[in-house]
């Protein structure tokens, strides 16, 4: 089939290879000129594992190209993905749906046929019946119909996600429509990816509280870990007992500086802001998101406690400056919070991230940026764990214990065993297992 995906971000760009992938004839369409001759020439403007391999191999074949030009890119086309940015609006919260409309009045004008379109990208209940009055509104002979199809990819691991997923979501109640997904989705068949009709309203509402939920699960074990840290119990072992229940499950059960990222911040504050709107507030999520602002500048204060209540003109090494491993993404990361409150502080900072250094130039000031690891650690009075990077779990850490100024290791990642530091000399702080002193 031939497809098109408009935006070329982290979304339309994995959705669009890995369509490519199945064999379909896809066009990316972007309006960014420089990031489309970029993807012209090979490069990939996100990291993300196997990304690149999978647009490499199906450019060379011929069935993904990107083109600035919507008319050319919409030629011939039998369904439309619409992945554009919806960021939380400023002062309010809300999605900033901007860009989903623009692109639906830019469908509207050069799509031929009958075409369905596909809002991708995470969208507040009501999204799609605002997308089908734009089109008709600008084409009344428009022969189309729009779908919800929302995306539910994890940063770092977004091909096994986009090729194995545990379910995909349709919403839409036409027929011909219908038949379409279908048929786009046909290759995932063989892997019996459940593939779940709803209506539209229903299938815009099921991204928001699957995000909504799991972050609710990430900030509950957070809160338990500081319950345990007053009562000497082990939140990783907790967390086993309950995840044990099938009923519960274990993943995002990991107790950690708090969750950020592409999705979760502004997902939870654009439900809330929905749930608002229509008089049904949703009291967990609104205490969710609180309780995660308050963390991650709490985090800081443990890293200062570990040093005794003062980092005043103390250097603290930082590893890892993205919201979780395996990504470029900055956006709400922990780190973020952590650092400028250890700078409030008085605090020197010094960071190492393996992909995420560029990113974090732009949105931190007066931060020194180290190559590696060790550096971070050379001379710091305490190195700061902040993002579970593979790098991070096996370093030397006789090496580091002999060059740092004081032995002082605060891991909100949870990746050392509190005996073995303390064996090896390290006053250690992490979450939810208590604080050890050489």
């Amino acid at each position: 089939m031939r497809v098109t995906m408009i935006g070329a971000g982290y979304v339309g760009l994995v959705s669009g290879a890995c369509f490519a992938d199945f064999g379909h004839t896809v066009t990316c369409v972007d309006t960014d000129e420089r990031k489309i001759a970029a993807l012209k020439r090979g490069e990939i403007p996100i990291f993300e594992p196997g990304l690149g391999d999978v647009v490499a191999t199906n450019v060379k074949a011929e069935r993904l190209s990107f083109t600035t030009s919507l008319a050319e890119g919409l030629r011939d086309t039998e369904a439309v993905f619409i992945a554009v940015g919806t960021p939380s609006r400023r002062g309010d919260g809300h999605a900033d749906l901007s860009y989903v409309h623009q692109a639906a009045r830019d469908i509207a004008q050069a799509i031929t046929g009958y075409t369905v379109v596909v809002t991708k990208s995470t969208v507040p209940v009501g999204t799609g019946d605002e997308v089908e009055r734009i089109i008709r509104e600008t084409r009344s002979d428009a022969d189309f119909a729009v779908v919800s199809n929302p995306e539910f990819l994890r940063e770092g691991a977004a091909i096994a996600d986009f090729k194995r997923p545990d379910r995909i979501v349709v919403g839409t109640d036409d027929a011909r429509a219908k038949q379409v997904m279908t048929e786009i989705y046909r290759p995932l068949f063989l892997n019996q990816s459940p593939l779940l009709f709803t209506s539209r309203r229903t299938a815009e509402l099921t991204k928001y509280a699957a995000n909504a939920f799991l972050a609710t699960k990430i900030t509950f074990i957070n809160e338990i870990a500081d319950l345990c840290e007053k009562v000497g119990a082990n939140v990783q072992d907790v967390a086993r007992g309950i995840g044990l229940d099938n009923r519960i499950g274990s993943k995002f059960l990991h107790a950690g500086p708090g969750y950020g990222g592409s999705c979760f911040p502004k997902d939870t504050l654009a439900l809330i802001k929905t749930a608002q709107d229509y008089a049904a507030p949703i009291r967990i999520v609104e205490t969710v998101v609180a309780v995660n602002d308050q963390r991650k500048r709490a985090m800081a204060r443990k890293v200062i406690q570990a040093l005794d209540g003062s980092v005043r003109g103390r250097t603290i090494g930082v590893l890892g400056l993205t919201f979780k491993p395996n990504t470029d993404d900055m956006r709400d990361a922990p780190s973020i919070s952590i650092i400028a409150a250890l700078q409030d502080a008085g605090a020197i900072i010094k960071a190492h991230d393996p992909e995420g250094v560029e990113q974090a130039r732009q949105l931190l000031d007066n931060v020194t940026y180290v190559t590696n690891p060790y550096l971070a650690a050379e001379g710091a009075d305490a190195l700061v764990i902040v993002t579970e990077w593979d790098a991070f779990r096996a370093l030397n850490l006789k090496h580091i214990h002999a060059s740092m100024a004081t032995p002082v290791v605060v891991d909100l990642r949870n990746i050392y065993r509190p005996d073995e530091m303390q064996a090896l000399g390290f006053r250690y702080s992490s979450v939810g297992r208590g604080f050890s002193e050489d």
